[in-house]
């Protein structure tokens, strides 16, 4: 029989103790009843995957097993156990061969879906372009193609769509740092495709195997991802067609350098695909956050009108810049706050153990999948309290520390997200230059918007915020 989880409070884990008392191997930490198959668990997971945890969770504890045939896996949303994980038994953990195989099927062999060898050397080689100060170099640029984008906001709109206008300027944004180039009339096209394929993506974690995808059904996602692929490979194309000297210094100049180094290690396909993670990754992720914050300003008055008044204080009408972005703390808490409430991957992807390893009191045999439910950790009362509610002065500097690995909006361990800083970067920049314009507020006869999982987090339908001039400080 199995015994429920005694995890100590990750307060007091460091104090002097007695050694964790270890079940015996073969003994699984306590979880539903799967049945003859466990696909039923399956199925359940495929409908509401945050809400079947949550509710699991609660009933069974911090550490849930699944038993899903031919597979065992592990829901770790304890944060010390959560973060040993990814740290301690990195070396251990490939990521879930399923999700991985999907997720190829748009990236490629991208830096997000390489593992052992492979992973490191591009990982190694791209780290010095996404470094806190390679990041810098890039502010300005933020800052120029979101003044242009906000231009074109209408300065009064009792229904304007948010969701849409965040995700045409973040694609704006990460191409111009990309390729030096816009978006332009591809944005609708490129918005419709990423909905499509994610979509797609979502459905297939929850199965097996895939039908190829010249099954006739599947021409909607054949068609997305040709027209994403299309769009990567135009600029690609257009940048070689130009001689080197007038390559800008962007991200694919930079990527094609590598390429000129080392064309058996980085070969165009090999660009290719980092260009299309690059867009994907670095548009969605940071599109789906700034429309989550703009919904916490809209239906938090006050807490927008203190970060206004921060910004207007700090940048008196200016576009930020690199030096002026660390004197907007009380934004970057209602930034940290938003990636709280609404991780943008509230679920990290499964991974799978190469070796026996113990984590906390259960020996774990290799083999075994582990998934960890950041948001379920982020909406924990223990670490934080009245999770539902918006307090940026949470992340205050004199609010009380959080435990480790209770909060990884980015992940968390060698393999975490590569982007942190530019992202981080370019929602401050694009947040701070939208107070200085706009007052957002919610839309008459609009509700709280749910929470969907497709691959990021997502409101179940598109935003729209009511918009009016901010008043005084507009640049």
């Amino acid at each position: 029989m199995n015994s429920p989880s005694s995890s100590r409070c990750p307060f007091h884990r460091d104090a002097p103790s007695s050694a964790t008392a270890l079940h015996p191997p073969g003994m699984w930490p306590p979880g539903p009843p799967a049945g003859l198959t466990g696909w039923r668990l399956l199925n359940r997971m495929s409908r509401d995957l945050l809400g079947t945890l949550a509710a699991w969770k609660q009933e069974f504890g911090d550490v849930v097993h699944l038993r899903i045939w031919p597979e065992h896996e592990v829901v770790v949303a304890d944060p010390q156990l959560a973060r040993e994980l990814l740290v301690t038994h990195h070396d251990a953990l490939v990521r879930w061969e399923r999700g991985i195989r999907v997720f190829s099927q748009v990236h490629g062999h991208s830096v997000l879906v390489s593992e052992g060898e492979a992973w490191r050397g591009k990982r190694h080689a791209l780290q010095p372009s996404f470094s806190p100060k390679a990041t810098q170099a890039f502010v300005a640029t933020i800052a120029a193609a979101t003044g242009q984008a906000l231009a074109q906001w209408p300065k009064d709109d009792p229904r304007w769509p948010i969701e849409s206008a965040f995700t045409s300027l973040t694609m704006e944004v990460i191409l111009q740092m990309m390729f030096s180039s816009s978006i332009g009339q591809d944005a609708r096209i490129a918005e419709h495709a990423i909905r499509v394929v994610s979509a797609a993506a979502n459905a297939e974690f929850y199965w097996p195997a895939s039908w190829p995808d010249w099954a006739p059904w599947k021409r909607a996602k054949r068609q997305a991802v040709a027209d994403l692929n299309g769009l990567i490979d135009r600029h690609l194309q257009t940048r070689l067609s130009l001689p080197r000297e007038a390559w800008p210094d962007d991200l694919l100049t930079r990527l094609l350098q590598l390429h000129g180094d080392a064309p058996s290690q980085w070969p165009l396909q090999a660009v290719r695909d980092e260009c299309m993670t690059t867009f994907l990754a670095g548009h969605e992720t940071t599109a789906a956050t700034l429309v989550w914050w703009a919904w916490c300003m809209a239906s938090n008055p006050a807490a927008q009108a203190a970060a206004r008044d921060e910004a207007q204080r700090v940048l008196q009408g200016a576009a930020p810049t690199a030096d002026t972005l660390p004197s907007l703390p009380y934004l970057s808490q209602t930034l940290k706050e938003t990636l709280r409430l609404y991780p943008v991957a509230p679920v990290l992807i499964s991974r799978r153990s190469t070796r026996a390893i113990t984590l906390g009191p259960w020996q774990l045999p290799a083999r075994t999948l582990f998934m960890l439910p950041v948001q379920l950790m982020h909406h924990d009362p223990r670490w934080f309290p009245e999770p539902g509610a918006f307090r940026p002065e949470r992340f205050a500097p004199e609010a009380p520390e959080v435990p480790r690995g209770a909060y990884m909006p980015f992940g968390t361990g060698p393999r975490v997200c590569l982007g942190q800083h530019l992202a981080t970067a370019e929602m401050t920049v694009i947040a701070a230059m939208v107070l200085q314009r706009f007052t957002l507020s919610v839309a008459v006869g609009t509700a709280s918007p749910r929470p969907v999982l497709n691959v990021t987090l997502r409101p179940d339908q598109p935003m729209h915020l009511a918009v009016a001039p901010a008043g005084s400080g507009v640049m």
